[in-house]
C-alpha cells in the first residue's frame, strides 16, 4: 500500500491544483495500473477457496466473500454505468472548483477500514449470482472493459463533474479511481474473513 500512496503522490505533484486540464499520459498510466493491480489483488485473494470458505461468515450479520463478491460486481457495474452517462453529458469543468478532496485523500478514505461504511441497498448482495465464479466473471467483464476504456479514450475524465453521495463533487477520473479502491477495501475485507479462527481449513 505504502507503493501506491508513493505512486499515487508523484502522480499529484504534476495535478496539486484543482482545474480543468485533460487526463495526462502520467494519470492514465497511473489508472490503467491501478485497475490492473487491484483486479489481480482480488483473484489472488479468492483463487482456490472452496464452497465452505466462500460461504463462511465471521458473524451472522457480517458478509462472507461469496456476498462481497456481488457487492464488488453490483458496485463495479453501476459506477461504470453512471461514469458513462456523465461522460456523455457535456464537460462541465466550471464545476472543478466545487471539488474538495484530492485523489490522494479520496483513496485513503476508501481504504481505511477502520472507517466503517453502511453499504446503499441497490449495492448490498441479495443472490443474484448463482455462484462466487458468476459475481467475479461479472466484474471481471466490466473491470476489463473500463481498463481498456482507459487506454484508449480521448475524452477529458477531468472535465467531467459530478456529486458523489459521500465525497461531493468528483470528477470522473476520480470515480474511476474509487471504483478501484472500493474493490480493495472489500479484498482486504475478505482477506480479514480468510484470518478469522473459525474459517474453514478447506
Amino acid at each position: 500500500m505504502k507503493k501506491f500512496f508513493l505512486g499515487l503522490g508523484i502522480l499529484m505533484g504534476c495535478h496539486v491544483q484543482l482545474h480543468a486540464q485533460a487526463m495526462t499520459n502520467a494519470e492514465r498510466d497511473f489508472l490503467v495500473k491501478h485497475l490492473t493491480e487491484t483486479k489481480a489483488y482480488l483473484h489472488d485473494a479468492v483463487k482456490g477457496l472452496s464452497e465452505a470458505q466462500l460461504n463462511f461468515k465471521t458473524t451472522p450479520e457480517r458478509w462472507s466473500i461469496k456476498e462481497c463478491l456481488e457487492h464488488i460486481a453490483n458496485t463495479e457495474l453501476l459506477v461504470a454505468q453512471r461514469t458513462r452517462e456523465l461522460i456523455e453529458e457535456p464537460a462541465n469543468p466550471d464545476k472543478r472548483s466545487e471539488i474538495k478532496v484530492t485523489d490522494e485523500e479520496l483513496v485513503a478514505t476508501v481504504l481505511n477500514r477502520t472507517d466503517k461504511l453502511q453499504a446503499p441497498e441497490v449495492l448490498k448482495p441479495t443472490g443474484k449470482y448463482t455462484s462466487a465464479q458468476d459475481a467475479l466473471k461479472a466484474y471481471d467483464n466490466q473491470r476489463d472493459k473500463t481498463i481498456e476504456y482507459i487506454k484508449t479514450t480521448k475524452e477529458d475524465l477531468r472535465g467531467h463533474v459530478s456529486p458523489h453521495p459521500r465525497f461531493g463533487m468528483i470528477d470522473s477520473y476520480q470515480w474511476y479511481l474509487l471504483v478501484g479502491a472500493h474493490q480493495k477495501r472489500h479484498t482486504l475485507q475478505i482477506e480479514e474473513v480468510k484470518a478469522d479462527k473459525n474459517f474453514p481449513k478447506k
